[in-house]
């Protein structure tokens, strides 16, 4: 498996803005704005909790798929590359959940 799958995706979602939107689903749905790539996302989140419910992992991995690649649109959207996500999950590496989200409470 190849770690730089998320950086190449990020490139392909980048490459598609502004192109023809009849030719490529991302940029039919970056055309459509920022409030359905956002329903996207949320669609996804929910097709995965309910497949986490159902416990099927063949699933899970589908669905967790698809919330993964509609978030990388949604930054896209934005002009984040997937790194800046990676980078900060490598921040967080090491330290206590606990620890990050009572840092997150005094910001």
């Amino acid at each position: 498996m190849n770690d730089d799958i998320l950086k190449r995706l990020g490139e392909l979602i980048e490459s598609r803005k502004g192109a023809d939107p009849s030719g490529s689903y991302v940029a039919k749905l970056l055309n459509k704005g920022l409030d359905a790539t956002l329903k996207k996302v949320g669609e996804e989140a929910t097709e995965l909790v309910m497949a986490a419910k159902d416990g099927a992992p063949d699933k899970i991995v589908y669905e967790t798929a698809d919330l993964w690649f509609h978030s990388l649109v949604a930054l896209a959207h934005f002009g984040i590359k997937p790194e800046a996500v990676l980078a900060e999950l490598a921040r967080r590496e090491g330290v206590s959940g606990l620890e990050e989200f009572a840092n997150r409470k005094q910001s």
